[in-house]
């Protein structure tokens, strides 16, 4: 099972990141602990703390059909000063 599913790169994300918060979309199933642990052996940081999010799914339109954009997980990790994580594909 993946439990990072890959980095989430939007605008705020982005600017946490220069205060050592990294943004990661997660597993459903996925709690703080997997999280913590999964970071520390993929990237070999140091993890002080780790959010979790819980994004609802939201309903959309298109002309008269309704539906739904699915929901998703995320974690915002908070890491040791001077550590980073490299930011390319995930």
């Amino acid at each position: 099972m993946a439990l990072l599913i890959k980095l989430h790169t939007t605008e705020k994300a982005l600017a946490a990141q220069k205060v050592n918060k990294y943004v990661f979309k997660v597993d459903s199933g996925a709690n703080k602990i997997m999280v913590a642990n999964e970071i520390k052996k993929t990237y070999k940081v140091k993890v002080l703390s780790v959010n979790i999010i819980n994004i609802p799914r939201r309903s959309r339109r298109v002309g008269k059909t309704t539906g739904f954009k699915s929901g998703f997980k995320k974690a915002i990790i908070t890491l040791a000063p001077g550590q980073t994580i490299e930011a390319k594909n995930i």
